[in-house]
């Protein structure tokens, strides 16, 4: 009997125990969805993993108390800002980190400068520096996730850096960290008045410089086997990606700069408004792919008064294996400068710096050590053309020349060798300005191989070629063709193959007598009213 008595108390005190905390609930009150300062005012504007992560967090703050309720009897409730869940992953996630700026400080405005934080969040991004954590707090040294590596032993990071759209100053280059498979994308970076001239604003280099490039020898015959790549340890970078952001370089220096980087990516960026370069990817790079962007130092959309005193380089390509594509190149001296070997350029657009002012679209500078192998596909040369040092192995193909933009061949040791330029269309002003031109101030082209200029459409402009046909007709015992007008090379003529067809009945005996100075000359031995036809061949 005094058992049951002792079980029924304690049922009752269960009972109020229940009451109470169904009274107390009534003061209190939950942030709902909607609440800019609540965590849970953020569930469900997201992906699953950022809710789950979220939900995280908001269940940690609970733990911790305090934060995720809200008593009606303290001050009002948003007398203290509640933080928000952080947007970075946690640290130990292996998943691919998503780092923010907004979580790194810095003014979204561009009016103070954000070198230090920007600099942090690469920094996080390539697992080297300290991150938030779940509830926000900077923690960790950078150890970055366990993802193996890349070429060469080059860390896979797997890392981005999002700049949320901001617009972002900074008063020094920032430092791409070594490292490999990193994101930079989503805003605007701004040089201030005091950046360093010359600087690039991305400068994605390791801390020794590198190697200078061997521009002075030249050796003509050498077998694809024995080109020489960049070597595979040499490597910093790896799979680094610049995504839709753009650099105003503010007349004080470069865009971005690339050495000892393998496999980069630049997609859909604008840089503009730089002295020296807008991109210079290093003799020490390679795999540079470049598409859907637009470098200009001066942004205007043609007919710009200062077009004769614009300066620099839109792209540099001193290394080797990149691609150009899709891409516009405005308001500088030179569009795409090319040292390198291996390259693909293909739909560029240039409308720089016009000829007639002395600026150059494509530049193709003098390929040391017998390497080249460049193409030129798709392009659009608008007013400025193509300028190719000692061209080997050159193929210019299916592009447009606008307003008298032509090719030069420019000697600088008189190599010439596998060259084409095929299948393109010119269009000028009739002045007599010729598609392809040869400038041998230097000296004269003496070893030529391989070269082919033909099926080219032109309109207003000199036709030249290294294939010709034509026909002469006339009366008496010599008939001579002059190809001199069409044909690219003075006093060269490898193959001719020439018909006479005689119209007063004669049936005389018939040779090629000359062929010199790119001249036909063919001798009957008896006077015939005729017609010669004749091809010629420049190879």
């Amino acid at each position: 009997m005094e058992a049951r008595k002792k079980a029924h108390q304690v049922t009752i005190i269960w009972k109020l125990v229940v009451i109470m905390a169904l009274a107390a609930f009534n003061f209190i009150s939950v942030p709902v969805m909607g609440d800019d300062d609540s965590p849970v005012g953020h569930f469900g504007r997201g992906s699953h993993e950022d809710n789950m992560r979220k939900m995280q967090a908001f269940k940690a703050s609970l733990m911790r108390g305090g934060h995720g309720f809200v008593s009606h009897s303290s001050a009002a409730p948003h007398s203290q800002p509640q933080p928000r869940p952080p947007k970075a992953w946690r640290r130990s996630s292996p998943a691919a980190r998503v780092y923010y700026m907004s979580d790194f400080g810095g003014d979204p405005t561009g009016v103070m400068d954000s070198t230090e934080h920007i600099q942090a969040l690469l920094l996080a991004a390539a697992g080297q520096g300290p991150s938030p954590d779940a509830q926000g707090v900077m923690s960790g040294a950078g150890s970055g996730p366990s993802e193996g590596s890349l070429t060469a032993g080059v860390p896979n990071q797997a890392g981005t850096a999002d700049f949320e759209g901001g617009t972002y100053k900074v008063s020094k280059p920032v430092q791409v960290p070594p490292g490999g498979n990193i994101v930079i994308k989503d805003g605007t970076i701004q040089a201030s008045n005091d950046f360093p001239e010359g600087g690039p604003v991305f400068d994605a280099s390791p801390k020794q410089p590198p190697p200078a490039e061997n521009t002075e020898s030249f050796v003509d015959d050498v077998e694809p086997a024995q080109l020489s790549d960049p070597d595979p340890s040499s490597f910093s970078f790896e799979y680094v990606t610049f995504q839709n952001i753009m650099i105003d370089s503010n007349h004080r220096g470069a865009g971005i700069s690339l050495s000892n980087a393998l496999r980069t990516s630049i997609e859909n960026v604008y840089v503009a408004h730089f002295s020296t370069t807008g991109i210079n990817v290093h003799p020490s790079s390679s795999e540079t792919y470049i598409s859907n962007s637009f470098l200009g130092q001066h942004p205007n959309a043609g007919r710009d008064p200062r077009e004769g005193n614009f300066t620099g380089t839109a792209i540099n390509l001193s290394g080797t294996n990149n691609a150009l594509t899709d891409v516009v190149l405005f308001a500088s001296a030179v569009g795409v400068d090319v040292s390198g070997h291996g390259n693909t350029l293909s739909g560029v657009h240039c409308y720089n710096k016009a000829t007639r002012f002395g600026g150059t679209g494509i530049y193709l500078r003098k390929p040391g050590l017998g390497l080249g192998r460049n193409r030129i596909i798709n392009s659009y040369l608008d007013y400025t053309g193509i300028v190719a040092e000692d061209p080997l192995q050159l193929h210019i193909s299916n592009s447009f020349f606008r307003g008298d933009a032509f090719v030069a061949l420019k000697s600088i040791k008189g190599v010439v060798s596998g060259v084409n330029i095929v299948d393109n269309t010119f269009s000028g002003s009739n002045k007599g300005t010729g598609i392809v031109q040869l400038q041998q101030s230097n000296g004269p082209f003496n070893k030529i191989n391989q070269v082919v200029v033909d099926r080219n459409s032109v309109r207003g402009m000199s036709m030249k070629a290294t294939v010709a046909n034509g026909a002469v007709q006339g009366n008496g015992t010599s008939f001579t063709l002059d190809f001199n007008p069409v044909l690219l090379f003075p006093n060269r003529i490898t193959h001719a193959q020439y018909s006479l067809i005689v119209t007063n009945g004669a049936f005389p005996n018939h040779v090629l007598r000359s062929v010199c100075n790119n001249r036909v000359v063919v001798a009957t031995n008896v006077p015939v009213s005729a017609t010669v036809f004749a091809t010629v061949d420049q190879n």
